[in-house]
C-alpha cells in the first residue's frame, strides 16, 4: 500500500500442557516456548511495529514466589528488545551457575523469570498519537489471589466506550481512564472476581480458605465470565486473557471482525491473528490450523485441557476482507490466491481503460505488497490473450490456411511488464516547510528510466488500494509523468474506501478519504450542496441514537461508481501532469467473488456489522462538518 495506514494489532499465545522439564529433556533447551513465541511475534511483525510486550505466569508457584513476568518495548526495534531481556536471563544463569541449573526446570522456576507455562505476546500499532509504553499490552490487572489476578492483550476497538465506562462506574468502581482497553479489562476482571466470589460462598462451610483457592483455580467458569462481561460489547475484537493461576482464554466477536486461528497437539496449544506463523513456528499441516469461532473462545483450564465454546450470539461472520486485501502475510495460501483474483477480475475495466490497446502498454505495480494481485493481472491478461488468439486462428481457418507469419507474430505477444515503481529506504524529511518537506516526500519512490516510449505508451500500475489520494498526487504520479506516456492508469485492487473503520483500522477520519472528498466536490458541482446541510441534520437529530442508520451512505447514492472514480482522478491530479489519467477501481462484487469468506466491507459500503458502526460513521461526518479532528470513538 503506497499510502501506509495502522491498523489491527496481533497476538500470539502458547500454553505448555507438559511440565517445563518435559521440554528440555526433549528439545535440550529451557528457551523451547521462548523461541517459539518469538517465531510467532516475527512472523507477525507486519501487525504492529510501534510496540510489543510479552507476559509469562507461572502455573502452581509456591506463596511468597513471583509468579507474573512482563516486558513491554516501544523501542525502534521492540520485539528484538524484548526477547534480548528475556533471554539474558537464561544467559545469567549459564554465566553464574552452569548448565546443570540450565537444564533443571525446577529451580528455574522457582529462581528465574519468564519460565512459566503460559505465555501471551502482543504486537500494536499506535493510534492518534498514543504510543508510550503505558499504552502497550499485556495489561496486568493484580490481585493477591492467583486466580483474581488477569493478564489481556487484543485486537480490538470498541464503538460503545462511553456506555461501558457508564456501566463500570454502575457497579460501584472507578476506573482511571476511559480508554477501550482499561475499559474491557475491567469489565472482564469484575465479573472474574464475581467468579471467584461465587465459587468461595459455595464451599465457605465445607472447606477451609486454602483448600478453596485450589477448588476455584481448577474450576473457574471462563466461559461464564466471557458471557456476562461481554454481552454490552459492540465491536470488532481479539481478546486473550491468562489468570494469575494459569487458566486462559481467546475470545472473538460475534461478526467475526477480527482474526484469531490456533492448533493444538499433546504438548502445546496455541494461538495467532494469522495462519502463517503457526505454520513457520510448528511446522504443521494448514488443515490442523483452526478458526477459533465467532462469537466462541478457546478456553484452557489450569490442567491444560481447552475447548472452543461459545458466549455470546453469533452475528451474521463480517470478517475483515482488508485481511485478506493487504493486512495479512500472502504465504497463506488461501489469502495468496484470492489476491492473485482480485487483480485477475480487474482486467475488463483495465483493458477498456488502455482502449484494448495492449501492444502499446507497460503493466506494473507499487511495491511491494500489490505484487501477488500484479501477478493475478498478469494471469488474467493472458487468459485474454488466449481467449483472443483462439477467437483469431478460428476466423482465419474458416478461410483456408493460416499465414505461417501471422501466427507466429499472434502466439509470441507477450504483455509488456517493466518494473517502473522502486520504493527506496525511508526518507527523513528533517526540513520543516512544507514545501521541501513534499518535495522530499515526492521522492520515496523512484523510477526506472527509458522503458516507456514517449507519448506513444500507456502505464497501467496497480496498487492494494487508495486511501488518501496524496501520495499519487504528490509522488507516484509526477514521477510517472517523467517517462512522458500517453495514458497513466492507477489500479486499486480495492473498492473505494468511502466511510470509516471503527473495529481496530486507524481510519477514522471523513476528509482522509479521497472517495469522500470525491463526492463532495461531485455534490457541488451538480448544485446538490444542500444534500450536504440535509445529512448533516440527519445526523445531529437521529444520527446519534441506538438503531439509527448510516445516513452518510446518502451523500454517495445520487453518482455512478464510475463518476466518483473520475472525479477522484480529478482531485489527484497533479496541476503539472501532461498525460491522460485514470483511476481504476475494483467493484465490491469483483471483492465478494474473490474472497468469498471475508465480507466485512463496510469501509467500502457503509454496511456496518454492528449497531455502533452507524452511530461512529454519523458521529465521523458531525465531526467533520464541525471542523473536529478527533475520532468519533
Amino acid at each position: 500500500m503506497s499510502e501506509s495506514i495502522k491498523h489491527e494489532c496481533g497476538i500470539a499465545m502458547i500454553r505448555l500442557r507438559k511440565p517445563l522439564q518435559y521440554y528440555i529433556d526433549k528439545y535440550g533447551t529451557p528457551l523451547y516456548a521462548v523461541n517459539k513465541l518469538y517465531l510467532l511475534m516475527e512472523k507477525q511483525h507486519n501487525r504492529g511495529q510501534d510496540g510489543v510486550g510479552v507476559a509469562n505466569i507461572k502455573i502452581n508457584t509456591p506463596a511468597g514466589s513471583r509468579y507474573i513476568s512482563r516486558y513491554r518495548s516501544v523501542s525502534e526495534r521492540p520485539i528484538s528488545d524484548v526477547f534480548k531481556k528475556i533471554n539474558k536471563k537464561y544467559k545469567k544463569v549459564r554465566q553464574a551457575w552452569g548448565t546443570e541449573r540450565l537444564l533443571d526446570a525446577d529451580w528455574l522456576q522457582e529462581n528465574v523469570a519468564f519460565t512459566g507455562e503460559v505465555w501471551l505476546g502482543h504486537l500494536r500499532y499506535g493510534t492518534h498519537g498514543k504510543n508510550s509504553i503505558e499504552y502497550c499490552h499485556p495489561m496486568l490487572r493484580q490481585n493477591n489471589w492467583r486466580s483474581r489476578n488477569l493478564v489481556m492483550a487484543g485486537n480490538f476497538n470498541m464503538t460503545n466506550v462511553d456506555e461501558l465506562f457508564d456501566i463500570l462506574v454502575s457497579l460501584g468502581q472507578h476506573p482511571k481512564e476511559k480508554a477501550d482497553t482499561i475499559t474491557v479489562m475491567e469489565k472482564i476482571g469484575h465479573f472474574l472476581d464475581q467468579e471467584n466470589q461465587d465459587l468461595f460462598d459455595q464451599f465457605k462451610f465445607t472447606h477451609t480458605n486454602q483448600q478453596i483457592t485450589e477448588i476455584i483455580e481448577e474450576n473457574l467458569n471462563l466461559q461464564r465470565v466471557l458471557q456476562r462481561s461481554c454481552k454490552d460489547f459492540d465491536g470488532g475484537y481479539t481478546m486473550a486473557g491468562i489468570t494469575g493461576s494459569g487458566s486462559s482464554f481467546v475470545a472473538r466477536d460475534p461478526a467475526g471482525i477480527r482474526p484469531a486461528y490456533y492448533y493444538a497437539d499433546d504438548e502445546v496449544v496455541v494461538v495467532a491473528s494469522e495462519k502463517p506463523p503457526i505454520k513457520t513456528a510448528f511446522n504443521v499441516p494448514y488443515g490442523e490450523i483452526k478458526e477459533i469461532q465467532p462469537g466462541s473462545a478457546l478456553i484452557i483450564d489450569k490442567a491444560g485441557n481447552y475447548e472452543e465454546k461459545q458466549f455470546i450470539d453469533k452475528l451474521e461472520k463480517r470478517s475483515c476482507s482488508f485481511e485478506r486485501i493487504y493486512f495479512s502475510r500472502a504465504s497463506d495460501p488461501n489469502i495468496y490466491s484470492e489476491r492473485k483474483d482480485l487483480g485477475k477480475l480487474l482486467i475488463p475495466q483495465i483493458l477498456e481503460s488502455i482502449d484494448y490497446d495492449l501492444q502499446n502498454s507497460v503493466f506494473s505495480y507499487i511495491p511491494n505488497s500489490a505484487e501477488t494481485a500484479f501477478l493475478g493481472m498478469l494471469e488474467g491478461l493472458e487468459d485474454h490473450l488466449s481467449n483472443e488468439r483462439i477467437q483469431a486462428i478460428s476466423e482465419r481457418s474458416k478461410g483456408g490456411e493460416v499465414d505461417e507469419k501471422y501466427l507466429n507474430k499472434l502466439l509470441s505477444f507477450r504483455p509488456r511488464v517493466e518494473k517502473l515503481v522502486v520504493k527506496d529506504a525511508k526518507l527523513r524529511t528533517f526540513i520543516t516547510g512544507d514545501d521541501q518537506r513534499n518535495d522530499l516526500v515526492a521522492h520515496v519512490y523512484d523510477t526506472t528510466y527509458e522503458v516507456i516510449r514517449k507519448g506513444v505508451d500507456n502505464i497501467v500500475v496497480i496498487d492494494d488500494s487508495i486511501v488518501r489520494g496524496t501520495t499519487l498526487e504528490k509522488s507516484i504520479l509526477r514521477m510517472l509523468n517523467r517517462l512522458n506516456p500517453k495514458k497513466i492508469v492507477i489500479v486499486s485492487s480495492a473498492p473505494q474506501i468511502r466511510f470509516p473503520d471503527c473495529y481496530g483500522i486507524d481510519m477514522s477520519k471523513m476528509n482522509e478519504f479521497v472517495a469522500f472528498r470525491a463526492v463532495l466536490q461531485l455534490l457541488k458541482n451538480s448544485g446538490l450542496d444542500n444534500l450536504i446541510d440535509k445529512v448533516y441534520e440527519m445526523c445531529v437529530a437521529d444520527g446519534l441514537k441506538k438503531g439509527a442508520p448510516n445516513f452518510v451512505k446518502k451523500l454517495y447514492e445520487p453518482f455512478s461508481y464510475k463518476q466518483i472514480s473520475n472525479m477522484i482522478a480529478e482531485i489527484t491530479r497533479p496541476d503539472d501532469l501532461t498525460c491522460d489519467y485514470e483511476v481504476v477501481y475494483q467493484t465490491v462484487e469483483n471483492l465478494h467473488q474473490a474472497c468469498p469468506d471475508h465480507r466485512g466491507d463496510w469501509y467500502f459500503t457503509g454496511d456496518y456489522p454492528t449497531l455502533g458502526g452507524n452511530l461512529v460513521v454519523n458521529k465521523s461526518f458531525i465531526n467533520f462538518m464541525e471542523g473536529k479532528t478527533v475520532r468519533a470513538y
